[in-house]
């Protein structure tokens, strides 16, 4: 029979590692998500991904400069993975220096560090320093952009294609609300190192200090980031991120007619989702979530977790107990292996499922003694 175990669990539960899931079905009443003048939007939880409040979010949208947020991820990997390094020494060339639009002004042939460059291209939204960091990491812009699709396809944007690393308008690249949530969540929680530049307000370079254009960032403080975007075709768009009382939200504007418009619709859904939705840990990655019998090993019982974090995002308000079941097979033998599924834990409400989740060995059980495995033989035949 299975047995029981019953926990403050919640409304709906999403594994960390999870992508974006579908919007609520509501347990207690929330109003409709605030109407904003954009062509798509997204609001997601930064540690679930679960999905807030959406407006066409899978439609393939022209990006802007929404684009050096996979820039900057794909040289975030080359980073992390030895490729090139933050003081390493950029000569510009000169397609680099003629590259029209936003700026950081540097100069041909002159040596910028890669960490000036992501800075100018962060911060001052420079297509300039974004061209510069692809020829380094890469050699040419175009054969970064084949890198860029690759991760892209990685993370599971299956709405997006990039043919440069600045924005600049290309009928073949294009992306969407939902494909920018998930490459600014992945920014974030892959590489939290380099993801404070996000917050950086101004930066100065070859004596020309330019303000970031996130005008988020000057009006609420618990917003710490991402980025703007701005092209005739895709109107003007901003990814924000903001975090107040542990719970992170990201919101992904796209298509407004103006900068005020793009910040005080990002500011009407971050402020919707603080309100009404909340996000918990109900259980960190490697935490004993319950022990197994296990028959003919060295230890009597092996303990069970998850691993990794498994988080809740619920209407905010309704911590509600909902009954979970532990499934688990009356008789286990061992040897048991470490990350060896055992259970599998069932979480349901008024009778509906909403999640069934293996449960694994946190620490390995090998074979018993000879007599240890005799004297459970016996008893498993009496039993």
């Amino acid at each position: 029979m299975p047995t029981k175990i019953h926990n403050y669990l919640f409304f709906i539960i999403f594994l960390s590692i999870t992508g974006i899931s579908p919007v609520f079905a509501q347990s207690t009443p929330i109003p409709q998500a605030p109407i904003i003048g954009a062509k798509s939007y997204l609001l997601i939880d930064g540690n679930t991904g679960a999905e807030l409040a959406a407006l066409k979010p899978d439609q393939r949208l022209a990006p802007a400069s929404l684009t050096k947020l996979m820039t900057a991820y794909a040289v975030f990997r080359a980073l992390d993975e030895g490729q090139i390094a933050l003081d390493d020494l950029v000569t510009v060339s000169e397609k680099a220096w003629r590259t029209q639009g936003s700026r950081m002004f540097i100069e041909v042939g002159s040596r910028v560090s890669v960490e000036q460059l992501l800075l100018g291209m962060i911060v001052q939204s420079g297509n300039d320093a974004s061209v510069a960091l692809a020829e380094h990491t890469a050699g040419t812009e175009s054969v970064f952009a084949q890198v860029m699709n690759q991760y892209a396809a990685q993370l599971g944007m299956t709405a997006s294609n990039f043919k440069n690393t600045t924005g600049l308008p290309d009928a073949d690249q294009y992306s969407s609300a939902r494909d920018m949530a998930i490459l600014a969540r992945a920014i974030i929680k892959e590489f939290p190192q380099y993801y404070d530049w996000y917050s950086v307000k101004s930066y100065k370079y070859n004596d020309i200090e330019q303000q970031n254009r996130n005008a988020l960032l000057f009006r609420d403080e618990s917003v710490d980031g991402m980025k703007t975007g701005r092209t005739d075709e895709a109107g003007y768009c901003l990814v924000s991120s903001a975090e107040r009382d542990g719970m992170r939200i990201i919101s992904v504007v796209l298509g407004t007619a103006s900068a005020k418009s793009r910040t005080d619709g990002s500011q009407a859904l971050l402020n919707f989702g603080f309100r009404f939705f909340e996000t918990r840990l109900l259980y960190r990655a490697g935490e004993e979530v319950t022990s197994a019998r296990i028959w003919k090993a060295q230890k009597e019982t092996t303990p069970l977790g998850l691993p990794d974090d498994l988080y809740v995002t619920i209407p905010r308000g309704s911590f509600e107990k909902v009954d979970s079941e532990l499934n688990m097979p009356a008789t286990l033998i061992g040897p048991v292996a470490e990350g060896q599924p055992l259970a599998d834990l069932s979480v349901s409400l008024n009778g509906n499922e909403l999640i069934n989740t293996p449960l694994r060995a946190l620490e390995s059980n090998p074979d018993g003694s000879f007599w240890q495995r005799t004297r459970d033989g016996v008893k498993l035949w009496f039993d």
